[in-house]
């Protein structure tokens, strides 16, 4: 079934459950052990943890385009709030909110492994691995495991496992055509097991291609999935994921409220060249990016009631985000020292040349969560060490353009890039920073009854960021290290064999971006002062919750309470043409809410799911802007609506299949000062399809029919980048504050998708 979540540990649920078994079988005595029960599976997995969280199965994903990404497929679940910038999933213009936290706030691990950003803590779901791969995709609302390798996380966890190899030597082929020209190959071979090696593998590869389903452009996603599994003795188990992305993906323009009323879908790139004004045009703004992960689980049983687990990772990224510019020959600057020499810039007319701004990043980090299990008795104690290490080398560079207006390479390699007449790099920002993450963690998990389990535990971690700062100036290196006690507590309470009672509290913390670590500079001047002073972002949460799983209808309701000191606020800046992600300084917050979700199962191949969330988040301080104060105090908070509702389903009858997914999210504030929002909308998603296999041969065949928003509503689907007040406005203080406008996601268009599947 599909109820969000609460999180026993395995061992303890075990015993509660052999316990109870005991008690109800004294005339069979034999039998000690319950498997579960016989209850048909509804649209997502039934859960027993003491927390909030939801989970989609395959059965659910595979039901679905297979060209959506992780978090359009979450969008169903409780608190989530999906901005999508394209029906495909194929572009970074989207984000994904929980409970009123932005995705800078949600840890995401695959396999284990971290995929956040290292610099930023954004993840970007289209770099997963491919849904035809995810054997499940888990959200915990509120709370993150104590042994996750995340940070930023107070806004939850997303989870995603990979499918493992099938034991028969095989495969699958997916073949996909849609609206705006797109077409998607996937195909899929698993080796089976290997002899009497007991191996067993999988790779993968999907090729992906739409027009932009808005203003001119199109993107590339090529994609490979691997993993290799060995398993042995009693429950011992490693394997190895691998996840290769190659992708060049266009970055929507994201209007202001004036844009949208006056250009409405049509505020977009340039689809033609022109030399004279030409930083709009749309093959400035195609983003390559290249990434390579690796995790490596491993489950050891060392003996009765111990047990050792180590989830190693690797991780490699490189990229751009590029856009439109102009340069002059003269009058630059870097850093703060003034070039006196021209710079030569190709195709300048009047000493000022179009440029291709870049925006590249290269990343490194290497990591490993190791941790030991032991059970004794009513407790089950877990003791670990995390370490991540990580380099992050971000350069702000500028690339010549051809007469055409086609970049001379997309890259922004260094190699290409324009540089000074004494041959540097001309560039606008220039820093490396390399991150270190250390934590341990302590945990016991007690079952004072057969129906009562008590988790206590508690995590210490401690980021340290040493960066550089390569350009002329007052500012060369750059350094903080905090260190954050996490505390925690949880308590499951099983009433019968039905009913379920949870209560929990967590603490979370987050560091700044690495971004607020650094000078930059414009005209030889400071005109953003990095600091190592910020303050860390800390947070209290508790959920209490209540979950009853059925034979045909199951349920929970979880309340929330959070409280944020230094409540780091995801926005966008622009930095000399670039768009990168920052953050502001909310001070502290309150929130609170009730999630709720029912899942109904009707009949055999039929279910019925309906999810809403109540959210009250609001500032509990005034925002301080320059020398005064907005009196923010009593606002709502940003990107956080009040009230969400969705409503899904699925039929499967063994011939005949297809689902629903209907979306309502309601009015979300763009600032701090509740000046201005966008309204509520609502989306829906339909799927057809009907199992071939048997009418040409008995191997699995597939063909569906997707439409991705149908409904086509013209809507502002979320708010990219926040601002203090859009209009202007008297401080605390008494003097003016000039207002600046939010920019927002367009919702995006209709979509339909035919895909043949085809077993082998």
């Amino acid at each position: 079934m599909a109820i969000p979540a609460l999180l026993l540990a395995p061992a303890a649920l075990a015993e509660a459950k052999e316990a109870q078994a005991g008690e109800r079988a004294a005339e069979t005595a034999d039998r000690i052990e319950v498997i579960g029960h016989p209850d048909p599976e509804g649209l997502l997995p039934d859960q027993t943890a003491p927390k909030a969280v939801s989970a989609i199965s395959s059965d659910f994903i595979v039901k679905q385009a297979p060209t959506l990404n992780a978090f359009q497929l979450v969008n169903l679940l409780p608190g989530a709030n999906v901005s999508s910038g394209d029906p495909y999933g194929l572009s970074t213009s989207s984000s994904l909110t929980l409970r009123g936290l932005g995705q800078d706030q949600i840890g995401v691990v695959m396999e284990g492994a971290p995929q956040n950003d290292i610099g930023y803590f954004y993840a970007y779901p289209s770099q997963f691995a491919d849904a035809e791969n995810v054997r499940q995709i888990a959200l915990a609302q509120g709370a993150a495991d104590i042994d996750a390798p995340v940070v930023a996380a107070a806004g939850g966890l997303l989870s995603l496992s990979l499918d493992d190899p099938r034991p028969d030597m095989g495969g699958l082929i997916n073949l996909s055509v849609g609206s705006y020209d797109q077409r998607r190959a996937f195909v899929r071979f698993d080796t089976g097991t290997l002899g009497a090696s007991g191996l067993k593998a999988f790779v993968s590869y999907s090729n992906n291609r739409a027009d932009n389903w808005r203003g001119p452009g199109y993107d590339l996603r090529q994609h490979v999935d691997a993993k290799l599994l060995g398993e042995w003795g009693d429950g011992n188990r490693a394997s190895v994921a691998f996840s290769y992305n190659d992708a060049k993906t266009s970055a929507y323009p994201s209007p202001t409220l004036a844009d949208w009323d006056a250009q409405g879908r049509g505020f977009n790139h340039d689809a033609r060249y022109d030399p004279e004004n030409g930083t709009n045009y749309w093959r400035l703004y195609r983003a390559p990016f290249r990434n390579f992960y690796v995790a490596a689980p491993l489950h050891l049983k060392l003996g009765d009631g111990l047990a050792f687990d180590s989830s190693a990772y690797l991780q490699f990224g490189h990229g751009n985000a590029p856009y439109g510019t102009e340069l002059t020959e003269t009058g630059n600057f870097l850093g703060t020292e003034e070039l006196t020499q021209p710079v030569a810039l190709p195709g300048a007319m009047d000493g000022t040349a179009t440029v291709l701004g870049n925006w590249t990043g290269k990343q490194f980090r290497v990591g490993d969560v190791g941790k030991l299990t032991f059970e004794a008795g009513a407790h089950r104690i877990t003791a670990g060490l995390w370490f991540d290490y990580g380099t992050d080398r971000v350069t702000q560079s500028y690339t010549s353009i051809g007469a055409g207006g086609r970049p001379l390479d997309q890259w922004g390699y260094q190699r290409r890039a324009i540089r000074t007449a004494d041959g540097r790099l001309l560039a606008y920002e220039n820093a490396r920073t390399k991150t270190v993450t250390k934590a341990f963690f302590l945990a016991d998990s007690v079952t004072l009854t057969p129906r009562l389990v008590v988790d206590l535990g508690f995590k210490g971690v401690g980021v340290l960021r040493n960066g550089r700062n390569f350009l002329p100036g007052p500012q060369q290196t750059v350094r903080t290290n905090s260190f954050a006690a996490l505390p925690r507590a949880a308590v499951h309470y099983r009433l019968d064999d039905r009913q379920q009672l949870f209560a929990n509290i967590t603490t979370s913390f987050r560091t700044p971006n690495e971004f607020a670590l650094y000078n930059s500079y414009y005209g030889g001047e400071i005109v953003g002062a990095g600091t190592t002073n910020l303050k860390n972002e800390y947070s209290v949460s508790q959920e209490l919750g209540y979950r009853y799983i059925g034979p045909s209808l199951s349920f929970s309701v979880t309340g929330f309470h959070y409280h944020f000191r230094n409540r780091q606020v995801a926005t966008v800046v622009n930095s000399g043409g670039a768009l990168v992600n920052s953050t502001i300084n909310g001070g502290s917050q309150t929130s609170y809410g009730l999630d709720a979700e029912i899942d109904y199962r009707p009949a055999k191949g039929m279910s019925v799911y309906l999810s809403g969330e109540y959210l009250h988040a609001r500032l509990d301080d005034d925002l301080a802007v320059g020398a005064d104060v907005l009196p923010t105090k009593g606002k709502r908070a940003v990107s956080a609506p009040s009230f969400q509702f969705a409503m899904g389903s699925t039929y499967d009858d063994g011939r005949l299949f297809g689902s629903t997914a209907l979306k309502y999210v309601g009015r979300q504030y763009a600032t701090f000062m509740n000046d201005e929002s966008i309204k509520g909308y609502a989306t829906l998603d339909l799927s057809i399809g009907v199992h071939l296999a048997g009418l040409i041969d008995a191997q699995r065949m597939d063909l569906r029919l997707n439409a991705i928003n149908v409904t086509n509503p013209r809507v502002l689907s979320g708010v990219q980048a926040v601002g203090t007040n859009a209009r202007d406005t008297i401080g605390r203080g008494g003097t003016l504050i000039s207002g600046a406008a939010p920019t927002y996601y367009v919702g995006s268009g209709r979509a339909f998708v035919a895909t043949l599947s085809r077993a082998f």
